[in-house]
């Protein structure tokens, strides 16, 4: 199939997000970059897009969008990776439009922004895909495929934690791009850590059990001087179906850097996952040794092996994960595109629910702490 023209808003040459975006959407071969509102001016977003041999610069995504709309070679998808506050008023633009989105998370800044974007998304005929790009490793696909076939019996255990170490000092006061609107209400919204990577563990823990958290009591600091946003949290969470679970995420855990782990526990078994370690996956059934699954290794399950490129034993990481999520944006937007329904198009692709999830999921943390970490539901 021809690729698929893409716009990127955000993202500017010297952005780390961007970046990934960009290789995630060459590695499958599905999508070509032809048009940009890179940065917060026409100067930067031009000087940003020759340097990336971006074709076509705008100096706004209202540009963009009206221009490429207008464009018989116009693009048919955009990557949106701006700070959050920026989320819900680019993705209106495309969508409005009939061009697809594919929007970094959290869903928006704000409750009131989410609830607007989730109507432009329903009265859109284009696909609305949210890049929670963990839910993309194969050994994710694996463990999910795992618990819905029963390996684990029902589930009663889920714990799952997201330290880093990044923010420990206070990088927002030294000129970081990256520290100063995570840690800016503003723009990054209510939730600080819990958003920026909580909601990572929240959306994995519930993507790959198939559960939903029902209900959660969380305790949130800010650690950092000066900080007004969660640096650090800590939750309990009560899922449907009466299983039980914890949650950490931390920007100041030093000796942490992107330590992501995901524990489930049934009836019959367990599952063990680090990020660090994605090719891996351990899996205990009760009263039986301790067993290790690899990446398209034996023992490998469909919906692993569909995710997974090379043969077993060469390391797949992140940037392969993310690049599942943008070559399955490309199957769905080719389906719409052929007449499919849109639900069925997305198929296990992250959408506007997981986005709306995921903003419950902060505001219920957000309300649990200031209440003395009552339960709040979500």
């Amino acid at each position: 199939m021809a690729r698929i023209r893409l716009g990127m808003v955000g993202g500017g040459n010297d952005a780390f997000i961007g970046g990934v975006h960009r290789i995630a959407s060459r590695i499958d071969d599905r999508f070509e970059l032809v048009a940009g509102a890179l940065s917060s001016t026409p100067e930067k977003s031009a000087a940003s897009a020759e340097a990336l041999g971006i074709p076509r610069s705008y100096g706004s995504f209202e540009d963009m969008a009206k221009a490429e709309a207008a464009r018989e070679d116009g693009i048919e998808a955009v990557s949106i990776v701006t700070p959050n506050h920026v989320h819900a008023a680019a993705a209106k633009a495309f969508l409005a439009r009939g061009i697809h989105v594919i929007c970094d998370k959290p869903l928006t800044s704000t409750m009131e922004d989410a609830t607007a974007l989730e109507d432009a998304v329903a009265q859109s005929k284009a696909l609305f895909i949210l890049t929670h790009n963990y839910t993309g490793y194969p050994m994710i696909r694996q463990a999910r495929d795992m618990v819905a076939s029963g390996d684990l019996g029902p589930i009663r255990i889920v714990q799952v934690e997201y330290p880093q170490d990044w923010l420990t000092s206070s990088l927002e006061n030294e000129g970081l791009k990256q520290a100063e609107w995570r840690t800016d209400p503003t723009r990054s919204g209510v939730g600080g850590s819990i958003g920026d990577i909580g909601t990572h563990a929240h959306n994995l823990a519930c993507f790959v059990t198939g559960l939903e958290v029902e209900s959660l009591a969380a305790d949130l600091q800010a650690f950092g001087v000066g900080r007004t946003l969660d640096d650090n949290a800590h939750m309990m969470l009560r899922f449907t179906g009466g299983a039980r679970g914890m949650l950490w995420s931390s920007q100041v855990a030093p000796g942490n850097e992107n330590a992501l782990k995901l524990r489930v526990y049934g009836e019959k078994g367990g599952l063990e996952w680090s990020q660090e370690d994605p090719n891996y996956l351990w899996f205990t059934p009760h009263g039986e040794p301790k067993r290790l699954l690899t990446r398209n290794g034996a023992g490998a399950t469909g919906p692993s092996q569909a995710v997974s490129r090379i043969p077993g034993g060469h390391p797949e990481g992140y940037l392969e994960g993310f690049a599942t999520i943008y070559n399955e944006a490309a199957d769905a937007i080719r389906s719409v595109q052929g007449g499919a329904v849109r639900a069925a198009a997305m198929g296990v692709l992250p959408g506007i629910k997981a986005g709306m999830d995921g903003m419950r999921f902060i505001g219920a943390c957000v309300a649990s702490s200031k209440n003395d970490a009552a339960w709040t539901k979500l």
